[in-house]
């Protein structure tokens, strides 16, 4: 039995969870980038979760949590620690009643936006195009120039580094710019505050919304989304986006070995044929660099990299 072998044992002998060494993170990102994880959990419900949450702070093994992936770029030696993914049925379950949805952190988000418009609920539409899960769709307040999750939250179950389930009701959640106030390890469900409404008019809202994105971002290019966030100071003669910071700095089309900036939409970075995690991080390193030169403006990443 090799070293890594007993660690894992040790860590979750005894627990009834599946547990894989040495698993390849790219196949679960949108950039397909990265090297493996030294050992990924899927655990089948909360308690599980729970227990493992407190093996690994006892023996202090780093946790990181995987969602979709699609924001998430993985260095090209791997996570040296523990990978937790919450893609048992348990975290995937969806409820309604009359003035509330809740949704497990592992629901996939476009599947929800639909779910809801096929229920005659609005409230999430603006989320459509955004690919995510619930759980990380929360943690970073996603959303766009229709608006962000947060508007729609009334609370949130969480779990902290020690396994300790609670609700942080929405009197007690602050939502700001592509960020929480949640700092607890996982966040297990959302509770949504949705209005009914007719499905056809808010089908036909999700569609409108998806289109232009479709038109004005490279959705089908192994991309994270947006690379940076917007800044929230700037000049009265500096551009307000990130986006049109890059463009105005001439850098669409700017190729770092297999990373570029892409044509159609400049705060997006692709990740060409033959990339990797490292060339991907010095394009980004160099757009930076370029537009505070330019502008003076420190632009901030969106983009989640691990470790």
């Amino acid at each position: 039995m090799t070293p890594e072998n007993q660690n894992a044992d040790h860590l979750f002998g005894g627990l009834n969870v599946k547990y894989e060494l040495d698993v390849p993170l790219a196949p679960f990102t949108w950039y397909g980038l990265g090297g493996p994880a030294k050992v990924m959990v899927h655990p089948s419900n909360k308690s599980d979760l729970s227990a493992v949450i407190k093996r690994c702070w006892q023996d202090q093994w780093p946790v990181y949590v995987l969602g979709s992936g699609a924001n998430l770029l993985v260095a090209d030696s791997g996570v040296d620690g523990v990978v937790i993914q919450l893609d048992d049925p348990e975290f995937k379950q969806v409820e309604f009643n009359p003035s509330h949805m809740t949704a497990g952190a592992g629901v996939d988000l476009p599947q929800l936006v639909l779910q809801t418009a096929r229920a005659g609920l609005e409230g999430i539409e603006c989320l459509s195009g955004i690919p995510a899960t619930v759980g990380g769709a929360v943690r970073m307040n996603a959303g766009g120039v229709f608006g962000d999750i947060g508007k729609s939250i009334h609370q949130v179950q969480v779990m902290d580094d020690r396994g300790m389930v609670s609700w942080r009701h929405h009197d007690n959640l602050k939502f700001n710019y592509r960020k929480t106030n949640i700092s607890e390890l996982f966040i297990l469900a959302a509770q949504f505050t949705l209005t009914p409404q007719d499905p056809q008019s808010v089908k036909a809202r999700i569609k409108e919304i998806f289109q232009f994105k479709k038109k004005s971002q490279p959705l089908a290019a192994n991309s994270c989304g947006c690379a940076f966030k917007n800044p929230l100071k700037v000049p009265a003669d500096v551009p307000k986006s990130a986006g049109m910071l890059i463009d105005r700095a001439g850098l669409k089309g700017h190729q770092i070995g297999g990373a570029k900036v892409s044509d159609q939409h400049a705060n997006f970075v692709i990740a060409n044929d033959g990339a990797s995690t490292s060339d991907v991080l010095a394009l980004l390193e160099h757009i930076g660099e370029v537009v505070y030169k330019q502008f003076g403006i420190r632009l901030e990443r969106e983009i989640v990299v691990w470790p």
